[in-house]
């Protein structure tokens, strides 16, 4: 599809004469920085990962594990380096387009917001996504079905990216990438003879689709109300008109719209650079469970509390199993990974079950005398005991259990002691995937800044437009985080834009609405496909 077809001819080339000039060339001494911050972080992440894994005594990787572990990290901070030049190209577009920052400025300002973004994210998005894959596939991510997983999620996400980016299409990375994962769960449930119990969870899938449905229905209407209400409130000619050859906007005009750029650079990377984050920590976790598998930063005057917690939990286990016979915690492991493929946990052979995982877990830890004294040899079950449980309290609630208020608050605060053990992102993690956003931030993003300046609406974009798609789009973001929904960034700021336009009376350029729309409906099932048919292929090869 050439830039053509997404719009008029004489309406692009009309606004093009006003427009930014997107011509600038990289001097060359931005190249070398550039490819020095990139260098230096891949051997930072180098560093600290050897680091990490001599600080808990973790055996050396043979020359091939090393190799394949490298490979999957370089992948995984591949996929957030296009996630930068292909998400980020919205946040900058405002700015741009209404001469607000130069080109370059704005995109290395986005770049660094990006950056900070990341690294004070809460890492809840991270395992939103983490937690859609198979149940047997997580536990055992180090296996070879765990790696063809990862290459097959992001292989095809990065492919899927950059073939809507070549077309200048704005387009949801979260929404590849959640397309894989449905693909890849789907595939894995045809590896287990079709077993349904083996595929994706859609309890959670739902939700994921609610807010990545709402996100475009969002950003289209709020910033229409947004506009009208500006226009109501704010009486100022100069806000609602558009810029007039290349002078930038008046100071205060020009000082919102910085603002509301930077607010949106930082939420994107808040929210989308959690979702890079996750299957890094599947990684790690899979290649040297050791030094990742559990969280070892955790305090150590924690643990009578989560001693304390994990009795009580088994005590309400328990108490739904009468005359079930306890078993080991090997059996109970095995019970409890089959009943959540199931969702079916209101049972007392599952009941008793979690009691044992409870008791066993509180013993484990009270034995070691915190969680980063856990020996290497019960790393991995301690960890896949702690998941499994706090999985089930999770699902619980689902499957019927006749739970009282001081049982669901006893579950409740176990479960969050148990994702605190399991759940974490170590700093190095954070610094190389906020590099990887930033530095994707400046490159390639001239595309689709084209197509959301251009040619979503018939007429240029005025500075009001810019500010309620980006106000918009920057409060739904950020909402996201808070309760760790991933959103599209694409998706809300670029709603936002044809939902001003609307409002605007400005008219649509129907021939880009309908293709980004089409984008957004085809992601899923154009996804789930090669992403299912990879996955047999990479399962087979390893």
């Amino acid at each position: 599809m050439s830039d053509s077809a997404v719009a008029p001819s004489g309406a692009v080339a009309g606004r093009q004469v006003g427009g930014p000039r997107l011509d600038h060339g990289l001097h060359l001494g931005g190249v070398v920085a550039f490819l020095l911050v990139l260098v230096a972080g891949l051997g930072y992440a180098v560093v600290s990962l050897i680091a990490d894994m001599n600080a808990v005594g973790e055996a050396p990787l043979a020359y091939g594990a090393f190799a394949l572990l490298g490979l999957a990290l370089l992948i995984a901070l591949a996929f957030e380096f296009v996630n930068g030049f292909h998400d980020t190209a919205n946040a900058v577009a405002t700015v741009i387009y209404t001469h607000s920052m130069p080109p370059l400025v704005a995109v290395i300002w986005s770049g660094v917001f990006n950056f900070l973004g990341v690294m004070l994210s809460s890492g809840a998005v991270a395992y939103a996504i983490v937690t859609l894959l198979p149940v047997e596939l997580i536990l055992n991510v180090g296996s070879h079905a765990g790696y063809a997983m990862i290459f097959a999620l992001l292989l095809a996400a990065i492919l899927w990216n950059l073939g809507t980016w070549a077309f200048g299409l704005p387009n949801s990375s979260s929404h590849a990438l959640i397309g894989s994962v449905l693909g890849v769960g789907l595939a894995n449930q045809l590896m287990n003879g079709g077993d349904g119990t083996a595929g994706v969870d859609w309890s959670q899938a739902l939700n994921v689709f609610k807010a990545l449905l709402f996100s475009p229905v969002c950003g289209f209407v709020l910033a229409a109300l947004l506009l009208l209400a500006l226009k109501f409130a704010v009486r100022r000619k100069d806000l609602y008109a558009a810029p007039k050859g290349e002078a930038p906007p008046p100071l205060w005009i020009r000082g919102l719209l910085i603002l509301t750029c930077t607010l949106v650079s930082f939420f994107h990377g808040g929210n989308d650079g959690q979702k890079g984050m996750g299957l890094i920590m599947l990684i790690l976790i899979g290649a040297a469970p050791t030094a990742y598998a559990l969280n070892r930063t955790m305090a150590d005057d924690t643990t009578p509390a989560f001693v304390q917690a994990s009795t009580a939990a088994g005590a309400v286990f328990s108490a739904r199993a009468p005359g079930a016979e306890v078993p080991d915690a090997a059996a109970a492991r095995r019970t409890v990974t089959e009943a959540l493929k199931t969702k079916d946990l209101n049972a007392p052979p599952v009941y008793a079950a979690l009691a044992a995982l409870a008791n066993d877990i509180a013993a484990s830890v009270k034995n070691y005398g915190a969680i980063r004294t856990v020996p290497a040899a019960q790393t991995q079950n301690l960890r896949s005991d702690m998941y499994l449980a706090a999985d089930a309290v999770r699902v619980l609630p689902g499957s019927g259990a006749d739970l009282s208020e001081a049982d669901k608050a006893t579950l409740k605060r176990y479960a969050g002691l148990l994702n605190d053990g399991t759940r974490y992102i170590p700093g190095w993690v954070k610094v190389c995937v906020a590099l990887a956003l930033g530095l994707g931030t400046m490159v390639g993003w001239k595309r689709i800044v084209v197509t959301v300046g251009e040619k979503i609406g018939k007429t240029h974009l005025t500075y009001a437009q810019g500010a309620s798609a980006e106000i918009v789009a920057a409060g739904t973001i950020g909402l996201a985080e808070l309760y760790g929904l991933p959103v599209s960034t694409t998706h809300i700021l670029s709603s936002g834009v044809a939902g001003t336009m609307a409002a605007n009376c400005s008219g649509l350029q129907m021939a880009t609405v309908r293709n980004m729309a089409l984008a957004w409906i085809l992601t899923l099932p154009a996804a789930i496909t090669p992403r299912a048919v990879l996955f047999l292929l990479l399962a087979h090869m390893f």
